[in-house]
């Protein structure tokens, strides 16, 4: 058998989640020859191959299927590897890597900032992704922690709040709504929305409170993140429900309004997960714990 690295294992698990050679060389940042040869040479070095074309896209073989189980194992299990040599080295250096939903972007990097400050030796690496493709990467252990709006039920894993997240219905400051007081849902059923795409926790949350006040949601169009979202609203496309710490500039500016409607905006929270049974790094273990004693309160006096 011919050698094969990390680096062709990794690009194999990148394409099979993405059933894609072009997502995946965007995500592995990367171009498309690059990645097909990385394929290639691991197809080489076992002698059959592991991804087939399907259409535009590629599907795995019957041995791409098993060599993605066998690989997510032992990707995790060298994870819990670099941890426990990591002890050895403490805090002087050591890495990170962090994942967290689209919508914390907008707090994430000075938290980051602040924690460099303390650990300047550690190496953080940052992937930003909707809740669903977060969710994929903690379940195969592929970050060593995850900051999200809501705690996953489906998941063993050990989930902390360290900072609020209110959520409120926002307008365009000239929309007849923006001028009213304590206002129903009811009030809200005949006006358009502007949503974040399906797998997005915000959006999640706000179907789950319409339906809880049994008010019809009217969307007019889903869009991919929340800066598209802030612009659909100021431009008039229709109102949404956005988190408080993405909007604090158009608020302070007067570009986009916030509604008064009652029992909002909802309070939830921002959690710092890890796999239960994961072995975190002294760097995990320092980020997991600068979040919880500082996190809230940083992003409080940021936001």
């Amino acid at each position: 058998m011919r050698p094969y690295t990390f680096k062709q294992i990794q690009t194999f698990m990148e394409v099979a989640r993405q059933r894609s050679v072009s997502k995946a060389a965007e995500r592995l940042f990367v171009t498309q020859p690059a990645v097909s040869m990385q394929i290639r040479q691991l197809e080489d070095a076992f002698g059959l191959p592991l991804v087939e074309p399907q259409g535009r896209n590629i599907q795995l073989t019957a041995a791409g299927e098993a060599f993605l189980t066998y690989a997510t194992n032992a990707m995790s299990q060298f994870k819990d590897l670099e941890a426990l040599m990591a002890e050895h080295v403490g805090l002087k250096k050591g890495r990170l890597d962090l994942a967290v939903v689209s919508t914390s972007k907008y707090f994430i990097p000075m938290l980051l900032v602040r924690f460099n400050r303390l650990h300047p030796g550690i190496d953080v690496q940052l992937n930003i992704d909707n809740r669903e493709n977060i969710l994929g990467m903690l379940s195969r252990s592929e970050a060593d922690l995850v900051v999200m709006g809501r705690a996953p039920s489906h998941i063993d894993c050990e989930a902390i709040p360290f900072a609020t997240n209110p959520l409120g219905v926002v307008a365009p400051p000239e929309h007849p709504l923006s001028r009213r007081k304590n206002l129903s849902f009811k009030d809200l059923a005949e006006y358009s929305f502007v949503v974040r795409e399906d797998g997005s926790g915000t959006r999640a949350a706000m179907e789950r409170l319409f339906e809880e006040h049994n008010t019809p949601l009217n969307i007019f169009m889903g869009l991919p993140s929340n800066e598209t979202i802030k612009q659909a609203v100021m431009a008039g496309m229709g109102l949404s429900f956005l988190s408080m710490r993405t909007i604090r500039h158009e608020l302070a500016s007067g570009h986009i309004a916030l509604l008064d409607v009652q029992g909002l905006p909802q309070i939830n929270h921002w959690y710092v997960t890890h796999l239960r049974h994961k072995k975190l790094s002294p760097a995990a273990r320092s980020f997991k714990e600068f979040l919880i004693e500082q996190g809230g309160a940083l992003m409080d006096a940021w936001s």
